[in-house]
């Protein structure tokens, strides 16, 4: 199916996105993509990512490792990561050959631990656009619980 096929334009709403066309839509490989499922999508607006936090992921090595706790700048990551869907959906065809990428981070605030086992739930809503500049307010979630928030800015350029 063709990005214009799957209706993939600003204001449109896809139920999911799965793990292949999101490894379509932004470049992270792993261990650096932080985002398992993305629901909810309405292009250029919002979307909620899903992150499936599992014990096999690098960084709990040695963070710490008797008391494994996802690190901060990672859940960031995933939010920033999650806005760059929204965008890359939002501008359908005029995305390709383009990446998203992160400028700023504010009030950023860190409530509970995310630990093995958890999935988190991350929400992103745009709050402006701005020629190729895109902010946006994320809160991600386990289990319906705060844990971490903040509001991302990111610029879509050409490769």
């Amino acid at each position: 199916m063709t990005m214009s096929e799957a209706g993939e334009t600003s204001g449109a709403t896809l139920q999911a996105v799965d793990i292949a066309r999101i490894m379509q839509m932004i470049p992270h490989r792993y261990p650096m993509l932080l985002v398992d499922r993305v629901v909810d999508l309405i292009g250029g607006e919002s979307a909620t990512g899903i992150k499936n936090v599992t014990i096999n992921e690098p960084f709990f090595q040695g963070h710490f490792p008797s008391y494994p706790v996802m690190p901060g700048v990672l859940i960031v990551e995933a939010m920033a990561q999650c806005a760059g869907i929204t965008v890359i959906q939002g501008l359908g065809e005029a995305a390709e050959g383009r990446l998203v990428y992160f400028m700023s981070i504010e009030d950023c605030r860190f409530r509970k631990p995310v630990q093995p086992g958890d999935q988190m739930r991350i929400h992103v809503q745009k709050v402006r656009h701005r020629a190729n500049v895109w902010k946006f307010s994320g809160t991600a979630k386990v289990d319906g619980t705060l844990v971490a928030e903040a509001t991302v800015t990111a610029m879509i350029l050409d490769r």
